[in-house]
């Protein structure tokens, strides 16, 4: 017989694994498609930031839930947030991937990759949405020329001096992720990234199949690379490391003359005779702010501008990854002419080139 003493036992329940969750934006673009595949295929419940306008071509997945969060507008981006907060939770991690490297005005440049940034962050504090880390998508851009005498390489311990609006906007956006205490940052910034589905190497690729290899410049340039799929290793040891607010290069140890890329990829192409056009500063000055003028101008929005110009001239993109290598326990396992190699042979595959 029961008595009014006696205890009810709640029924036992095995507790079932959830995924961790994980925001991904600009997922539509070429670094965040592969981000959204590498983190389905590690098991996250993987949501990725697109607009309505963001191409879907690479984001096929039934498993990937699509969000659109308004960045521009801070009073509404806290309420979607709060409005997923009352849904799902929040996320466990964000890879803020967000970001534009070329722009019809250079003010965009600081609106998008900065204040984006800063909107979301403020944001994510205010609901109480700070995730267990934060991955902030950089690049070595921030970090200005370094030694172009000696090609020492360029440390995270260097000032930055940035010399393009691009580089300029990533390093406020930094700056910003910095200034709010305890937020669990981590900045990477890679070196040039190529591979499979990217564009604008695809433009040099293109232009050497035509017989043509267009260098910058005529003193010694040592120039850096990482392949797609080590760039997403680099993330994903981030996202799964120990360290936070700490910043990292993303970069092949090798670094390569001016010519090396183009080498390569004559050879995949089997080309023979490539004929290599160095072009004086003087001139490549007048080109890229010549094109600059016909794009505002027109509307169009084109990679060839004084961005450009800065990235081109620059001497020396040869960074130290010692940290990278210790910290995430990441060393990149490609190298160029492997990395040459797949890209190549996928751009001919899907009639690229």
């Amino acid at each position: 017989m029961l008595t009014e003493n006696c205890v009810t036992l709640q029924p036992y329940f095995i507790p079932i694994f959830m995924a961790e969750k994980i925001l991904i934006t600009g997922a539509g673009g070429f670094i965040g498609g592969y981000i959204v595949e590498e983190s389905l295929r590690r098991g996250y419940d993987t949501y990725a930031g697109v607009r309505n306008t963001t191409s879907r071509e690479y984001l096929t997945d039934t498993r990937i839930t699509f969000i659109n969060l308004d960045f521009a507008h801070p009073d509404k981006l806290q309420s979607q947030l709060l409005q997923y907060k009352k849904e799902m939770g929040g996320w466990d991690y964000i890879i803020h991937n967000l970001g534009v490297t070329k722009c019809k005005k250079s003010k965009d440049f600081y609106t998008i990759n900065y204040e984006y940034t800063r909107n979301f962050a403020n944001a994510l504090v205010a609901c109480g949405m700070t995730p267990k880390k934060f991955i902030y998508m950089s690049s070595l851009s921030v970090c200005g020329k370094g030694d172009e005498v000696n090609h020492t390489p360029i440390k995270l311990t260097d000032t930055p001096h940035p010399n393009t609006h691009y580089g300029k906007s990533k390093l406020k956006a930094e700056e910003c992720l910095h200034s709010l205490p305890d937020f669990p940052y981590i900045i990477l910034r890679p070196t040039g990234v190529y591979g499979p589905r990217e564009k604008d190497y695809l433009i040099m690729m293109q232009s050497i199949k035509w017989g043509i290899d267009l260098r910058a410049g005529y003193s010694k340039q040592l120039i850096t690379f990482i392949y797609i799929k080590d760039l997403i290793r680099g993330v994903f040891a981030a996202v799964e490391g120990t360290t936070v607010r700490k910043k990292y290069f993303l970069s092949e140890e090798q670094a390569y003359s001016s010519s090396g890329f183009g080498n390569y990829v004559a050879r995949e192409l089997g080309k023979k005779f490539v004929v290599p056009i160095i072009l004086p500063m003087w001139l490549l000055w007048l080109i890229t702010h010549t094109v600059e003028g016909i794009n505002k101008l027109t509307g169009w929005t084109s990679a060839v501008n004084r961005d450009k110009y800065h990235i081109m001239s620059q001497r020396n993109w040869v960074c130290d990854t010692s940290s990278t290598r210790e910290d995430l326990d990441f060393v990149p396992q490609y190298s160029l002419e492997q990395g040459v190699r797949e890209t190549v042979a996928w751009y001919r595959d899907n009639k690229w080139l």
